[in-house]
């Protein structure tokens, strides 16, 4: 029998050039517009083949171009630029330094099932994964002592392609992980670290990756390791796949497995945070471990460990809370049941609003809550939502006075930024905007950019997105084996000098993405209009579960194909970040149909904001405390009518009219110049009023502020 052994062989960076792997592999780039170009320089058309991934760019660039680049007098000048960029980013003193570096010490732990970093690293599936990204290179802007724990799946979340009739597919490649910015944690003697977790009668074991995000180490594990049997090393295959059982597997590798991770490694955190119920076995973890440290009973571990646990929760409707039936609960926390001292009872009333109710299914939000001293919600809306629906853990408190704080989600604003909109900023507001973009000052001098200025550069953002579909266009057409007409139709569709409102969620029922279709004769005649003519990009994932998400796809996908929308609507498929960044740099309007109060916070459209996009929203979410009368619009009113086809039509009609009445002529009003001065207008009011505020630097100051500094100090 012969051996077969595979090996990958990478080029070799010559002693010049020898600091670029270090780039490569700290996501720090991903947010400094120097860095990336200087990675784009090593070889474009390269760049652009791998998907701006650079740890595969030095892998596959060839050796002739490395030394010819490490001759390269420019090239040098360049990297030693943003060398001394980066060496004084990860050296300075910090915002965190400076407000608490005299407080007692400690390190917080930052617990999620998903982070959105890269395109190249499909960890995330939405919202929920992007802002954890975001929080991420925020905590290390702001310089928290902060680090990330989650899963590194191997398939990730699904690609997306869609049959001729609009029908969504999904295809699960293995992702490399050889060639992304991760690295195995290994210990003194070179050895991968392994952590051990009891479900049932197996013990899953799981290796530690790192992913270095600036200041902040992510730490990510991964079951699929030879010791595991298959149907466990499945446990980091997908994310949100399979079936329930799937699902408890996943949440307690992720909780109790990354706790005993970080345990491994050396680092203790003072301070948990829960981002979403999905690690909420943690809290049982610590305080088994609590107990066994220290001598304690139950009731005792858990008072110390909640002082020092903080759980945000993302979701505003029961449905969309991770539940699991009593019998599978105990069959899997069993073992930490007995450690805890927990009778079965005891355990699964954690979970439950009835104690007393056998057949009441575990919640893993309630778990999170009854554990957790600190909670918040992710807008001021859904903090009102989040009072009245778990309002049962406090039992005797008046809704109002139930201790769910509200702190509203941000955007990480350098990450969503364009070049143009940098320049712009770094010209007109100084360099204050990059280091402290929650300060209101700063932004009260985006008046001070020329109106003409301003527009030009949103003509070219308009542009390159308008490119951009047409590329995305023409590559979907060929994979899915249209003809060679329908793909040189792809070259016609979209008109770079028209009004372009985007809209690119998650196509869940709720989020309303057919609202815009109601009244089809209406809307094509606002599409048609050959004076002021208005187009829509669409993108979005369906769960591959919901089939209702996947008819929302259809019926816009089908829409598109109509004689008089063909060239004034295109559906987008497999949205992932790199569409994302094209999409909310280029578009001029952003459209969010959520069935309030059915959204939660929303980030999105906060991320179009430093680019000149203006929203338009139903009052939900973030938009409900964000819209001021003058920086956006608002679809309908505050009102919920208590029918859902009644609703729909109202607001339906309301987007008609906004873009009939007011949009339209706003964007189409241009003066001798052909600026429109007043729609100009409307862009400084968005960003004077919203930037300042909308924004993860001023989110991460205010968990530091109200949740993790409070807990670190009951900790000491």
């Amino acid at each position: 029998m012969r051996l077969i052994r595979t090996f990958t062989v990478v080029p070799s960076l010559p002693e010049p050039l020898g600091r670029l792997g270090e780039l490569a592999n700290n996501l720090w780039w991903l947010w400094n517009a120097d860095a990336e170009e200087l990675l784009r320089r090593v070889d474009l058309t390269l760049w652009d083949s791998v998907g701006h991934n650079p740890v595969r760019l030095l892998g596959e660039v060839s050796q002739e171009q490395l030394h010819r680049l490490a001759d390269d007098a420019a090239f040098l000048a360049h990297m030693e630029r943003v060398l001394d960029a980066f060496d004084r980013y990860m050296g300075q003193r910090t915002w965190y330094d400076e407000n608490y570096g005299d407080a007692p010490s400690g390190s917080i732990g930052y617990f999620s099932a998903e982070f959105g970093l890269h395109a190249s690293l499909p960890i995330y599936a939405g919202g929920l994964g992007v802002l954890a990204g975001d929080h991420l290179k925020s905590a290390s802007d702001l310089g928290l002592p902060l680090v990330g724990m989650g899963l590194l799946y191997r398939q990730g979340y699904f690609h997306q392609y869609l049959t001729n009739d609009g029908w969504q597919f999904e295809d699960y490649p293995d992702t490399d992980f050889h060639h992304l910015p991760v690295a195995l944690v290994r210990d003194a003697q070179g050895t991968p670290v392994r952590v051990t977790v009891e479900m049932q009668a197996h013990n899953v074991s799981a290796q530690v990756w790192k992913v270095q995000v600036g200041r902040i180490p992510l730490y990510l594990l991964d079951a699929d390791i030879p010791e595991n049997p298959p149907e466990l090393r499945e446990i980091t295959c997908r994310l949100y796949a399979g079936d329930k059982e799937m699902r408890i597997r996943q949440e307690m590798l992720l909780g109790v497995g990354g706790i005993r991770a970080l345990a491994t490694i050396g680092v203790s955190p003072a301070v948990c945070h829960m981002n979403e119920g999905h690690s909420a076995f943690l809290a049982l973890e610590r305080t088994r471990q609590m107990m066994g440290k220290h001598g304690l009973n139950f009731d005792e571990a858990r008072e110390i460990v909640s002082a020092s646990t903080i759980f945000t929760t993302h979701t505003p409707v029961p449905a969309g809370i991770d539940t699991f039936e009593p019998a599978m609960v105990e069959s899997y926390l069993a073992p930490l049941g007995r450690s805890l001292g927990l009778s079965k009872q005891n355990l699964l009333a954690l979970g439950r609003h009835n104690a007393d109710d056998q057949k009441e299914p575990f919640c893993m939000a309630l778990l999170a809550f009854r554990l957790a001293e600190l909670s918040n919600a992710v807008s001021e809306l859904h903090g009102d939502v989040s009072r009245k629906m778990f309002r049962s853990v406090w039992p005797g408190l008046p809704e109002g006075e139930v201790p769910i704080q509200s702190i509203t989600n941000g955007v990480h604003v350098r990450t969503w930024l364009s070049l143009e909109s940098a320049h712009l900023f770094d010209r007109y507001l100084g360099p204050l905007w990059a280091d402290n973009p929650g300060d209101d000052q700063v932004w009260q001098r985006v008046d001070e950019i020329p109106d003409a200025e301003l527009w030009r550069a949103r003509e070219r953002l308009r542009q390159q997105l308008v490119l951009s579909a047409r590329r995305h266009l023409r590559g979907q057409l060929r994979r899915r084996g249209a003809p060679p007409a329908a793909i040189r139709e792809a070259e016609e569709v979209l008109d770079p000098e028209a009004l372009t409102i985007g809209f690119a969620r998650r196509f869940a029922p709720y989020k309303r993405a057919n609202l815009i279709l109601r009244n089809p004769e209406r809307l094509q005649q606002i599409l048609t209009n050959n004076e002021r003519p208005v187009q829509f990009i669409f993108a979005g994932k369906a769960h591959p579960r919901d089939d209702l998400g996947k008819e929302l796809i259809k019926e816009i996908v089908q829409f598109c194909r109509e004689p008089e929308a063909r060239c004034h609507l295109v559906f987008l498929e497999d949205y992932d970040l790199k569409l994302a960044e094209y999409l909310v740099q280029g578009v001029d309007v952003w459209l969010n149909t959520p069935r309030k109060p059915n959204e939660a916070s929303g980030t999105s459209g906060m991320k179009v904001l430093a680019n000149g996009g203006i929203n338009m929203s139903i009052r939900d979410g973030w938009w409900a405390e964000a819209y001021d009368g003058a920086n956006g619009w608002a679809i309908g009113d505050d009102r919920i009518y208590g029918n859902d086809e009644y609703q729909d039509f109202v607001e339906s009609e309301s987007i008609y009219d906004l873009l009939e009445q007011e949009v339209v002529p706003l964007f189409y009003d241009r003066g001798g110049d052909d600026v429109p001065r007043r729609w100009v207008a409307k862009i400084k009011a968005s960003m004077r009023t919203l930037l300042p505020r909308f924004n993860t630097n001023r989110m991460v100051r205010e968990y530091a502020d109200h949740m993790y500094r409070p807990a670190l100090d009951r900790w000491a």
